[in-house]
């Protein structure tokens, strides 16, 4: 095997960890069939339900902007196994309690925590290995993990709630992620100083792919209007995707009268995964900003329908483009962020362009069951948030390459294993 061949063969390996990470860490996605067993069980209230997913996603994002930076200082390894330890530990010691409060601390925070460390770590070191004109399917490879997660942890949830119970559950679920993340951290790793990947001259040879940018630090990045376009963007759409996420089993059961809830937590996440991995390819051909137009307009006329969903089959179908529209996010928005601000900083960079998913993960987690609890069904919350996808489609249209002179400086491989 040559040099070159050995070294693309790294980089492969280097993604599919990070695809690894990346599927234990959506155990997170799953939390709607454990919050519905909470309501039914423990019998606590639908807002109650979402509020460790809520507090979650919120820290999680926080997280990132700190791990992010610590990641393109120290290398990925020793983030995401630390990020591996908080996240399963969070989860095992929500096995002690039973109350809002103390879940909401072990799931939400520490939890939150792990995940935002782990998370940091795997596609900045992936899409180091790669060309720029393979940037969105590499990156869309990776993130697929945390889509795809829920099409298996959701029955695996279901089953473990049917043979033991929620405590036992927690535990099981949180030391498995623990073990299973530190053994794939170990293959995170950065490409060797003044590694070019091969292919990199191809750059713009048929791929609508933005052209080689410096490296901007995160200072610099906050004085440019395309990000907080990015960061509103990536607000209201989320919101809109969590609050299907977070609330699908429910709506599931009292629109259709659908008991098995977690089948449509699984079409979600499949359809989430596809739209993660096919709006990686597409974007790098059509371009980042009109993919998000295309898939956000979508979502909206998914949302306006929603409420007039009333059998499984229409459910389901609800269900599945949803997840494959909100799944498109998680893709363009790190490639964007590295098309315009450059791959050195992009661990810090694209952290806090991800605050705006915390922010989100907060709004849309509760948007849906307060106003279920508030006027007893969830059509309004589908019009909010069909009006939020609108605005980011139009927010969308509207985005032009940030004005930042190219210098001649080395690309961002030089970074510590």
């Amino acid at each position: 095997m040559s040099a070159s061949q050995s070294i693309c063969n790294r980089g492969w390996r280097v993604a599919l960890a990070g695809l690894g990470v990346n599927l234990l860490l959506g155990t997170l996605y799953a939390w709607g069939v454990m919050g519905k067993a909470l309501v039914v069980q423990l019998h606590w209230s639908k807002t109650d339900a979402v509020l460790p997913f809520a507090v979650s996603t919120a820290v999680f994002a926080i997280t990132m902007v700190f791990a992010g930076r610590a990641q393109d200082k120290l290398g990925p390894r020793g983030v995401a196994s630390l990020g591996g330890l908080f996240f399963g530990l969070g989860v095992a010691a929500s096995s002690f309690f039973s109350s809002p409060l103390a879940i909401m601390l072990c799931f939400g925070v520490v939890g939150g925590m792990g995940i935002g460390l782990a998370y940091s770590a795997t596609t900045p070191a992936a899409v180091k290995w790669f060309a720029a004109s393979r940037k969105g399917l590499i990156t869309g490879i990776v993130v697929s993990g945390v889509g795809l997660a829920a099409v298996f942890m959701s029955p695996l949830t279901q089953f473990l709630l049917a043979q033991s119970s929620i405590a036992q559950t927690f535990l099981i679920l949180g030391l498995g992620s623990a073990v299973s993340i530190l053994i794939l951290a170990q293959f995170l790793t950065n490409p060797p100083q003044g590694y070019v990947p091969t292919g990199q001259a191809a750059v713009g040879q048929g791929v609508k792919v933005v052209a080689p940018r410096r490296d901007v630090e995160w200072h610099e990045m906050l004085r440019t209007p395309q990000f907080y376009q990015l960061w509103v963007m990536y607000v209201l759409t989320a919101s809109a995707g969590l609050m299907i996420i977070a609330n699908v089993p429910i709506i599931a059961k009292e629109q259709a009268g659908w008991e098995a809830g977690f089948v449509p937590v699984m079409l979600l996440a499949v359809f989430n995964t596809l739209g993660r991995f096919s709006s990686g390819a597409l974007s790098d051909r059509l371009g980042r900003t009109h993919t998000m137009v295309i898939a956000f307009a979508l979502q909206a006329i998914n949302l306006f329908f929603f409420a007039h969903y009333t059998s499984p089959l229409s459910i389901a179908l609800g269900a599945s483009f949803a997840g494959m529209c909100y799944g498109t996010i998680f893709t363009l928005m790190p490639a964007a962020t590295a098309d315009y601000y450059g791959l050195r900083n992009m661990g810090v960079n694209y952290g806090l362009v991800f605050t705006g998913f915390g922010v989100a993960g907060v709004f849309g987690s509760l948007l849906g069951g307060r106003v279920r609890d508030m006027f007893g069904s969830f059509d309004l919350a589908y019009v909010i948030c069909a009006g939020m996808l609108l605005a980011a489609a139009v927010l969308a249209w509207f985005m032009r390459t940030p004005q930042i002179a190219v210098q001649s400086v080395p690309d961002a491989a030089e970074q510590p294993a």
